[in-house]
């Protein structure tokens, strides 16, 4: 299965579920001493390693963050190649002045946003999707 393509049966069929706990973003420059089961995300950029995880992990290693987020996932099986889910639910979000940060894996999109804008963010994106979330 590629995933849905189709804007409005993205937006109708998305299901918004928040993930219980806070995500931090982190930086490292090796994986030494890194338990790669514990990290949700990771990616390589030419200055760093950029990791998402657990708050309580990040503390535990000891890495640096500044930003705690909630993470949403979309309950929605999208195409990699889909347009517009992104530009759609990242608006919504910005016009009620919450910041998002988007990763796309390959069954569902995933948001993190301030961990303090968790609940409303939910509504935002319950809103967008006609009540389905």
């Amino acid at each position: 299965m590629i995933g849905e393509t189709d804007l409005n049966k993205l937006i109708k069929s998305m299901r918004a579920e928040l993930n219980t706990g806070e995500y931090v973003f982190c930086k490292t420059a090796t994986l030494q001493g890194i338990d790669i089961s514990e990290v949700l995300c990771m990616f390589k950029e030419t200055e760093a390693i950029t990791l998402v995880l657990k708050k309580e992990i990040a503390d535990k290693w000891q890495l640096p963050y500044h930003y705690a987020a909630a993470w949403i996932s979309l309950k929605i099986h999208s195409s990699l190649a889909a347009v517009g889910l992104t530009a759609a639910f990242s608006t919504a979000l910005a016009e009620q002045g919450i910041s998002c940060n988007v990763v796309a894996a390959y069954y569902h999109d995933h948001i993190f946003v301030d961990a303090k804008d968790a609940e409303k963010a939910m509504e935002v994106l319950r809103q967008l999707s006609g009540g389905n979330c």
